[in-house]
């Protein structure tokens, strides 16, 4: 398994960045797990890039998780209803 950890900020002026560090796992076979316990600011094109990379892993037949999201990751996510596609309960915000 492939353990990445998301940087605090995944405002929309950190989406490049966000993008460089994903984009050479898209094709891993391997599990990705995407630690998100340091994200402390998030914009909708965060979002939108880590529901992309997700999407685009599952149509490849590969396990894409989020672990451990902070509250603010959390909250955003159930905010867009992005919260089941990026693998975070829609009422808790653990884990799904």
């Amino acid at each position: 398994m492939t353990e990445l950890t998301l940087q605090s900020d995944l405002g929309i002026e950190c989406v490049a960045e966000l993008q460089a560090a994903l984009q050479p796992h898209l094709e891993d076979d391997s599990p990705v797990a995407l630690a998100g316990e340091h994200v402390q600011r998030v914009h909708a094109a965060g979002l939108q890039l880590l529901h992309a990379f997700v999407r685009d892993r599952a149509a490849r037949g590969h396990q894409t998780t989020i672990t451990l999201p902070s509250p603010t990751l959390a909250a955003a996510a159930r905010q867009l209803g992005l919260a089941v596609s990026l693998g975070v309960d829609a009422h808790t915000g653990e884990p799904a």
